[in-house]
């Protein structure tokens, strides 16, 4: 009863474009695949959708497949945290095109024709294609730049060309000066039946899936941004120096130690060098003269010391040597003695 009805809605719309003579690729979104090539295509929905069912229905043979199915030509997997699921087409043959849809169940819904349509297009297969792409899946980091290259038919040269993110629904144009209005995008057509689109200072929630537009043509691309990883080559050039760079710190270090010690080895050496004059310097100071008289009837006499630096304190420590003299005069001193009758003696403290 079920395939009935959707038989009947199937042959409707079928006369219903006949009579307006509407071509399909005209009035849906078209995308473009070669004959034995594959396509994924994304379906978003509402965070609040997450545990509903979904489905991708087919009406070139009137068949639904539920998500998390995987087939030979044919993958359709749910991916919740992304809040989307997607279709992946294998193999792809001229029979298989039409119109497809991407079907979301929910509660209280009495016909497969009130179910919310989170995306529907007109599947076109062709052996020479009117837009594809060079890369449908694209890396890049952090604060870096992609670019992607659409490839489109000489048909479509004078066609207005766009680059759009498909879960905002927001697209960036090619303008007169052939980049758009968002200057992290800038969209170049080199009418040579490609157009360039590059995409700088790159965000993680830059991630996501866009499509290259060419009238009502599109083509998915899915753009993945990586967390910015430590530069590799840097990491290699700093193990590479390590070694040169911390022998050039120790020999620095060896060196600074030496002037160092050099340094501290002369002040000391200059430091006894004056100690030692000061030792010689007190040395000297501490010699004395004394006089000794006599006369020639004296037979014997004993010399008084005089002591010049009465207040040193070799005068007043008792265990100071003291050197004395004692001069024995016999007679005949007069010949002996110094004409002024006084004899020096040198003493010298210890």
């Amino acid at each position: 009863m079920v395939t009935h009805g959707k038989v009947s809605i199937f042959y409707t719309l079928i006369c219903f474009y006949l009579i307006l003579g509407i071509h399909y690729s005209s009035t849906f979104k078209t995308i473009s695949i070669q004959i034995g090539g594959s396509v994924t295509i994304p379906c978003h929905y509402d965070r609040k959708y997450t545990q509903n069912r979904k489905y991708w229905y087919s009406e070139w043979n009137l068949s639904n497949k539920y998500t998390n199915t995987t087939e030979e030509n044919l993958s359709v997997i749910d991916y919740p945290d992304q809040s989307l699921f997607t279709v992946t087409m294998r193999n792809l043959q001229e029979n298989q095109r039409g119109r497809y849809y991407c079907i979301l169940e929910t509660e209280g819904q009495s016909s497969s024709s009130s179910t919310p349509v989170l995306n529907d297009f007109y599947l076109q297969i062709q052996s020479v294609l009117d837009l594809s792409v060079v890369n449908s899946s694209v890396t890049g980091q952090e604060g870096g730049n992609i670019s992607v290259q659409c490839l489109y038919s000489s048909g479509w040269k004078t066609a207005f060309k766009r680059w759009c993110r498909f879960q905002e629904n927001k697209c960036y144009t090619e303008g007169l000066t052939d980049t758009s209005q968002n200057s992290s995008v800038q969209i170049s057509d080199d009418r040579r039946e490609s157009f360039t689109v590059l995409m700088t200072g790159l965000r993680e929630s830059d991630s996501g899936w866009y499509c290259c537009v060419v009238h009502e043509l599109r083509i998915y691309v899915q753009l993945t941004v990586n967390k910015r990883k430590p530069d590799i080559n840097t990491e290699n050039d700093m193990k590479k120096t390590f070694p040169f760079v911390w022998l050039s710190t120790s020999a620095a270090v060896l060196l600074l130690l030496i002037l160092i010690g050099v340094f501290i080895w002369r002040c000391r050496k200059r430091h006894n060098e004056e100690e030692n004059k000061n030792r010689i310097r007190e040395r000297s100071s501490a010699k004395t003269s004394d006089k000794v008289s006599c006369t020639p009837k004296d037979t014997e006499m004993y010399c008084t010391i005089n002591d010049d630096n009465p207040n040193t304190s070799s005068s007043l420590d008792p265990s100071t040597n003291i050197t004395y003299s004692t001069i024995a005069v016999t007679s005949g001193c007069k010949s002996h003695c110094p004409a002024d009758g006084v004899i020096y003696s040198t003493v010298a403290q210890h």
